[in-house]
């Protein structure tokens, strides 16, 4: 499970489709977090969770402590975090799609 930084403006892994995207200075958007806009230590932890996350940890694993450890770094419970990973599905991966302007 590693977490790459792809030149200084996104975040990936190697265990999950989630990624962070920087949207200027220190500030990152997570694809499992959208609307919330966080700090780079913060978005760390987001992928660091989301990473952990894939593989099925629950509350009897040992990975647990660090979850929750981190998701009070967000604000969150290591089961909210979990379940946001699990249920949010956004692509932050592909480019957004051109504006069509219609003309009448």
């Amino acid at each position: 499970m590693a977490i790459e930084v792809v030149s200084a403006s996104m975040m990936t892994s190697d265990a999950t489709a989630h990624i962070a995207r920087c949207v200027g200075g220190d500030l990152w958007v997570v694809s499992w977090l959208p609307g919330r806009t966080l700090s780079g230590a913060q978005a760390l932890a987001a992928m660091t969770i989301a990473s952990t996350a894939a593989h099925h940890v629950d509350s009897a694993d040992s990975e647990w402590l660090r979850i929750e450890a981190l998701s009070r770094e967000l604000g969150l419970t290591g089961r909210e975090a979990v379940y946001l990973v699990n249920i949010e599905s956004h692509e932050l991966r592909r480019t957004a799609p051109p504006h069509v302007q219609h003309t009448e």
